[in-house]
């Protein structure tokens, strides 16, 4: 594809301050951004891309509308990065770790590169919105060949052929509030569910996160165009669409008419699909009327995802989350009374700058109250840009390596003992694949998002059957269909 390449031509870099701007410009609904010219969908005849995905749900979705672009090219998808003429990562920028992981596997691909020159090598996602990401791939990584963020992924065609053609490393980045681009095609990962954005961006800024400066401004789809595509989903035969969004709560929030997402929730739940989910929430945009739509659809899966991040009011308003801890628990327990088998994972960050233990302990008070059925936590990395970045921080590391071990071992108790309750009763579960056990075993979830491991057959695949849950483990179950 590409020979020797003697310079770097960058047509547009990430600007932070531009950003974090919000002047209230209009989203505009565009439906004819994504065009593949005739003469770009025979580029990649003949030719594989590998795509490696980092980060959230809404990464995966991009990825899949990255596979069905490519494959417009008349590309074809490898499993192996070796068989690739066009390697893609597609990147996460929330935690320094996945910056890590994705500077670590640019350094494998680097020597893959150097023993075949004509592959094509190309980052996007969050990570390439941020400003000094982009200039350290400028300064290191010069033999890279492309560069897009999250607003662009439409002009992929036009962007891999001009780097086909210019034989040099393209940078196309947009720091902008966004627009919502309709008509991307997608190539879902399942036959069975799918994932359905329902809005973009974020305008919370909670003080740790790059998401609002990544994604852009909050930004909700038309009603209209969501009830079609689960439509068209309902008519292909899925069983299950989980809603997202960066703050799913908030939808409809930046529209003209009065259509919150407890109207959605229930006009989607009204197409008659299976199984409805929808992540992530915001405890401040969780309102009474989504809770009453929850309990009045049994196809509104009773599972919900809550993030708590801290314990301590204090932390809480250093993170700018705009609840206290005992609003919280309030929403946590009119959950629990109203939809009393519900599921509710958390997020939970340990170590914000300057935690005292005192901080910590009141973490660890709220969790022994809720009692989640899991969580997702983490020791505060802090990202260059946002206002947690420039925070003094007199906590060692070692020390919150010590909490976060605490708060894991009493997460992991909740976990299990939420996991027993199950034990010999009978749960509705939707087989996805084979297990990684194999022998006819198949995996899939319960309507509470709990991982159980069934014996099945390949026809069984696709279907929500009945399951005794026989064995119980910390993140996962074993069952037999009844």
């Amino acid at each position: 594809m590409i020979g020797h390449r003697n310079e770097v031509i960058v047509m547009l870099k990430p600007n932070l301050l531009k950003a974090k701007m919000r002047q209230k410009e209009e989203v505009l609904v565009q439906v004819q951004e994504y065009i593949v010219k005739e003469d770009l969908k025979k580029i990649g005849k003949g030719k594989k891309y590998f795509i490696k995905t980092y980060g959230c749900q809404m990464n995966e979705h991009d990825t899949e509308n990255i596979k069905a672009i490519l494959e417009e090219m008349s590309f074809e998808e490898t499993e192996k990065m070796e068989e690739a003429d066009f390697i893609l990562l597609n990147t996460c920028a929330i935690r320094e770790n996945a910056h890590n992981k994705v500077f670590g596997y640019l350094g494998r691909i680097k020597h893959l590169k150097e023993e075949k020159p004509h592959i094509l090598v190309g980052l996007c996602g969050c990570m390439a919105q941020e400003e000094v990401v982009v200039e350290e791939l400028l300064k290191k990584y010069k033999w890279m060949d492309l560069v897009f963020g999250t607003h662009n992924i439409y002009n992929l065609p036009n962007l891999l052929n001009e780097t086909i053609s210019k034989k040099q490393l393209e940078v196309e980045v947009f720091s902008m509030e966004g627009n919502i681009i309709e008509g991307i095609p997608v190539k879902r990962d399942s036959q069975y569910k799918a994932w359905v954005n329902i809005m973009y961006g974020c305008d919370k800024f909670c003080t740790y996160c790059i998401v609002p400066y990544t994604r852009g401004k909050q930004r909700s789809r038309l009603k209209e165009d969501i009830l079609k595509e689960v439509k068209d989903l309902v008519e292909k035969g899925y069983q299950e669409v989980t809603l997202l969004g960066q703050n799913v709560n908030a939808y409809g929030k930046d529209l003209k008419e009065n259509y919150t997402m407890a109207n959605l929730l229930e006009e989607v739940a009204q197409t008659g699909i299976s199984r409805v989910r929808f992540v992530t929430s915001h405890p401040w945009d969780f309102t009474d009327s989504m809770i009453e739509i929850i309990q009045k659809y049994p196809n509104i899966m009773p599972y919900i995802h809550l993030p708590l991040q801290s314990g301590s009011n204090e932390i809480l308003k250093k993170m700018g989350r705009r609840y206290t801890k005992e609003q919280y628990i309030e929403l946590f327990l009119k959950l629990k009374e109203a939809i009393p088998d519900c599921s509710i994972t958390t997020d939970i960050i340990v170590g914000f700058p300057n935690e005292t233990k005192e901080d910590f302990e009141q973490t660890l008070e709220v969790v022994e109250k809720c009692q989640f059925d899991g969580a997702y936590t983490f020791i505060f990395s802090a990202r260059e840009g946002t206002p947690a970045a420039k925070m003094e921080d007199c906590v060692s590391l070692e020390e919150k390596e010590v909490r976060l071990q605490r708060l894991n071992e009493r997460i992991n108790f909740y976990s299990k003992k939420a996991n027993d309750q199950y034990l010999g009763k009978v749960v509705p579960v939707l087989l996805e694949k084979e297990s990684e056990k194999g022998e006819g075993t198949f995996m899939g979830y319960t309507d509470t998002m709990k991982l159980v491991n069934v014996k099945a057959e390949k026809k069984d695949l696709g279907k929500i059957v009945s399951v005794e849950i026989e064995s119980v483990k910390t993140w996962s179950m074993d069952g037999r269909i009844v």
